[in-house]
């Protein structure tokens, strides 16, 4: 049985202290770069923004306010398979219009429950969509998108399927930045974002949080012409966007809320939720 949803917080400080620990370890002198990250021992555990609070917390946003003014804000979720079956009639029935479902991390874990939650929110009428949780010292970007669109990361033009979507966070296993150099994580994000594109026409929405972009890539600008961003920021502003987006497509601006999982405004009108499921 699946933990309560209560327990995230505890859950979430302890995996904190773990993945502090083993940075503390990885830095120690004579300690192999190549170990940035143990192995896949919590797939299950890792969600769109689980180790985003632990890092981050919530509270004023970065940059002081909003980046852009916000227009019409459609509500929508994302879940994992932490949240096991989803009442999806409920949901909608609370507004919720669009979901992304996490399918896949790594290329060895698929979310056991990604048939009820992705053809669940589809048959009660929302616009839904899946992501991928990236590992990016385990195999290439490529690879790893290539095990994406095998596993339920696919895209078509009916106007309900939104394009996959690429977590790209801190490491709940070790480094923050998987032991990759700044030039490293761009050019594994590309493989992942150029083999995607190149097996569904679509480029994959990019998520990520302002600091660990900064961290990670040197705040990279390499993915704003092909790319939207979806932005994690536990505040009542967006704030400061990374890597030179003039502004985000979705807005993760909580944890916990009316919806299962992750609370999320889409940058837009049903209209453009759909024009952008359209592509």
């Amino acid at each position: 049985m699946l933990p309560a949803r209560s327990t995230r917080p505890a859950l979430l400080t302890v995996l904190a202290l773990v993945t502090a620990l083993l940075a503390a370890v990885l830095a120690l002198p004579g300690t192999a770069h190549a170990a940035a990250s143990g192995p896949m021992t919590h797939p299950e555990l890792d969600w769109m923004g689980s180790t985003v609070r632990a890092h981050e917390g919530a509270g004023a946003p970065a940059g002081g306010g909003a980046a852009v003014p916000l227009a019409t804000q459609t509500p929508g979720m994302d879940v994992s398979g932490y949240q096991a079956n989803v009442d999806w009639a409920g949901a909608w029935a609370n507004g919720g219009r669009f979901a992304y479902v996490k399918a896949t991390e790594g290329t060895s874990y698929t979310n056991p429950y990604f048939a009820q939650q992705y053809n669940g929110s589809y048959n009660v009428g929302m616009i839904r969509g899946s992501y991928h949780f990236a590992v990016p010292d385990v195999s290439a970007g490529a690879t790893q998108a290539d095990y994406f669109v095998a596993h339920g990361g696919g895209w078509s033009a009916d106007g309900k399927t939104l394009p996959g979507a690429l977590d790209i966070e801190y490491n709940p296993y070790g480094a923050t930045c998987y032991g990759l150099s700044a030039g490293s994580m761009v050019s594994w994000i590309a493989s992942f974002s150029n083999e995607y594109h190149a097996r569904t026409g679509r480029y994959p929405t990019i998520y990520s949080t302002t600091d660990w972009w900064t961290q990670c890539t040197g705040n990279s600008g390499a993915f704003t012409a092909t790319n939207a961003l979806w932005i994690a920021r536990y505040t009542t502003a967006v704030g400061t966007l990374p890597g030179g987006w003039g502004f985000q497509t979705i807005w993760q601006f909580s944890d916990a809320g009316a919806f299962p999982g992750d609370q999320d405004r889409f940058n837009g009108a049903i209209d453009r939720v759909q024009a952008y499921a359209r592509g």
